[in-house]
């Protein structure tokens, strides 16, 4: 099931379906059955390409082929990513408008994240707390 969402505004919203959205704009695959869902303070996996608005990458785990793990709420990452990550599904899939604030801010991250940019990210959860699905375990 695909669904197309639009938003215009810099804050978060949740709705009643677990659906997050950055700035203007957020498109979501959510998996029919959710049997596992990311929570604050569990260990997550997750792929993802991180571009500018312009659509240059500035990095990707899917081109590196191993996903990146962090326990989520804990700070370890951008607010967007702590945030916007939140409720997602296993196999779930989302599109991520993050505005400075809620990234690297107006420093950036040079050399390839310039100060005040809005990031994107395409993200797909791939476990959590070492479990892929109910029952199956991630491999290392």
């Amino acid at each position: 099931m695909f669904s197309f969402l639009l938003h215009s505004n810099d804050s978060i919203t949740v709705t009643s379906h677990d659906t997050v959205f950055f700035g203007s704009s957020s498109f979501q695959y959510k998996p029919e059955s959710c049997t596992l869902q990311a929570h604050k303070g569990d260990k997550i996996k997750v792929h993802y390409r991180g571009t500018l608005t312009d659509g240059s990458v500035f990095d990707s785990s899917y081109d590196r082929g191993d996903p990146f793990e962090f326990t989520l709420g804990n700070g370890q990452v951008i607010k967007g990513w702590d945030q916007g990550l939140l409720g997602m599904c296993v196999g779930e899939k989302r599109k991520l408008r993050i505005p400075a604030k809620m990234g690297y801010g107006e420093r950036g991250s040079p050399p390839k994240i310039p100060g005040g940019a809005t990031l994107v990210f395409d993200t797909e959860l791939i476990a959590v707390n070492g479990k892929t699905s109910a029952g199956a375990t991630a491999g290392g």
